[in-house]
């Protein structure tokens, strides 16, 4: 392992993320835009906005992704050479819809908060939805559009990744674009150190499955639209879980070898 790699693998254990990791060229992050539009023709914004799960299975180009080079280099620096690909989705937050000044101030006068009205992502730590031990849980954000404050960019609590699992309750705003709806409520929480995680696109962010995390609702003109991929090692397992069976259909071995095929399914 280089120097460099090193201190990567040191400040991602002690914060709990990096952010800011170039990965696509000018070509790359063209064909992979081009690539997304016409998936957005073919299935309209609404289906896309969250509902691309797992396509690394039927689109090559996705599965390129997957297994970028500059993504597995970092990947195999923190997690190790062994390394399964989990999952993978699309998550797009579209521009906001722009009102007619009318129908904002009725909504004003309403007392509707326009971030209830807007998809948003909820305090949460991947690991809660999981179903994964024996090993950690990597998650990448792979930009590809710019991931700004305006557009609702990740925001992480440094270091949180440190006090195991914390609990989780029904989101009390809706809008939440957690499949389960669930969030951490915040006075457990030190949301004060939070700090955000801005993209140019073509850049990712990694953070750990134990880290809190959430991004605030688009109130831009600009789309923000990522890639969010999820890598074990190896040595990990699925949890057995009557109240909610998770099935891992579309994982891949992507560096390394297996010694311990607990995910059955997988191919190379």
């Amino acid at each position: 392992m280089t120097a460099s790699t090193e201190k990567l693998r040191e400040s991602y254990n002690q914060q709990g993320f990096l952010s800011a990791l170039p990965v696509l060229n000018e070509t790359e992050l063209r064909e992979a835009r081009d690539a997304f539009s016409k998936l957005e023709m073919e299935f309209g914004t609404e289906y896309t906005q969250y509902s691309l799960h797992n396509v690394h299975l039927q689109y090559p180009w996705v599965m390129n992704l997957t297994k970028h080079p500059h993504i597995l280099q970092v990947i195999t620096a923190v997690l190790g050479p062994d390394v399964i690909l989990l999952d993978s989705r699309f998550i797009c937050k579209y521009p906001t819809p722009v009102k007619p000044a009318k129908e904002e101030k009725i909504a004003q006068s309403n007392g509707h908060a326009e971030k209830d009205e807007l998809s948003y992502v909820a305090w949460h730590q991947d690991m809660r939805y999981w179903g994964i031990t024996g090993g950690p849980v990597l998650s990448v954000w792979l930009a590809l559009d710019d991931s700004l404050k305006e557009n609702g960019a990740l925001q992480v609590i440094p270091g949180s990744h440190c006090s195991g699992m914390l609990p989780h309750r029904q989101a009390l705003h809706p809008g939440n674009m957690l499949s389960v709806n669930q969030e951490i409520p915040e006075e457990l929480l030190q949301v004060e150190e939070a700090v955000l995680c801005p993209l140019l696109a073509g850049q990712m962010s990694i953070h750990d499955g134990l880290l809190v995390h959430a991004s605030d609702a688009n109130t831009s003109q600009k789309r923000r639209c990522g890639l969010v991929i999820r890598y074990v090692p190896t040595c990990a397992y699925p949890t057995e879980d009557p109240d909610r069976p998770r099935k891992f259909h579309a994982t891949k071995l992507v560096s390394g070898t297996d010694a311990f095929n607990h995910f059955s399914n997988k191919s190379t």
